[in-house]
């Protein structure tokens, strides 16, 4: 491990806005802090607002930044790149973020019924070959997992550059009869485009000087038993 990783790691020990639990410790048990992120972290009844595969945290910082009346949570299980995100909150004194270090297949030890009212998925690994289909952060089985903690009907946003995973979630969407509120191939050609959606973290800026378009789409999801995964046509 090369020494800025080192230094990264120990100085996120030292930031109380950073949960870095025994993963190993919390597979079978929930986390203290499952129910009570509002009673015992934050100290307030504003809504939670997660970030899952939050990397470098730029647009969980971001979106703080907009909204002081809500909670936000980004979740990765990079440390390094975690820090930077956790070092920027804590110099702006940002007291409404919180950064959570832990693989996202065990989010639900972490987060009660109804705790999270909205969920951003920013960029995340599209996983194309058909065999790793449930690994993909918006198949039916994470949606799954989503439900068991986020409020009826609350929002999951999708931010990708990749078009395969934009078509596969909005067909997965459609297949089960969500509620979608947007949706766009080519974000930054819509006119509705306002403050929150054109953040721009670092990567997707590279995304877009390469040529490629930014897909968004945002729906509810509701607390409804057994979201079903379609037949996708081009999985390979």
């Amino acid at each position: 491990m090369g020494k800025g990783k080192l230094k990264k790691f120990q100085e996120n020990a030292t930031f109380d806005h950073v949960i870095e639990p025994d993963v190993k410790g919390h597979l079978a048990f929930d986390h203290p802090l499952k129910g009570n992120w509002n009673r015992n972290f934050f100290k307030n009844n504003h809504p939670i607002v997660v970030e899952l595969g939050c990397g470098k945290g730029e647009y969980t910082v971001a979106l703080a930044r907009l909204y002081p009346d809500k909670n936000f949570i980004g979740v990765d299980i990079k440390g390094a790149r975690i820090w930077k995100g956790a070092k920027t909150s804590l110099e702006e004194k940002l007291m409404n973020v919180a950064f959570l270090r832990t693989r996202i297949e065990l989010i639900n030890a972490f987060f009660a019924q109804n705790e999270v009212s909205e969920i951003w998925i920013t960029f995340p690994d599209p996983q194309k070959k058909a065999k790793r289909a449930k690994k993909r952060l918006t198949s039916s089985g994470f949606l799954n997992r989503y439900q068991q903690f986020l409020t009826d009907g609350g929002l999951v946003h999708l931010k990708t550059d990749s078009t395969f995973l934009y078509e596969y979630t909005l067909h997965l969407v459609q297949f089960n009869e969500l509620e979608i509120i947007k949706h766009s191939p080519d974000l930054y050609k819509e006119a509705w485009t306002d403050e929150i959606l054109s953040i721009q973290t670092h990567y997707e800026k590279l995304h877009i000087d390469d040529g490629n378009n930014i897909n968004y789409l945002v729906f509810k999801l509701p607390h409804e038993d057994g979201l079903r995964e379609p037949t996708f046509p081009i999985d390979d």
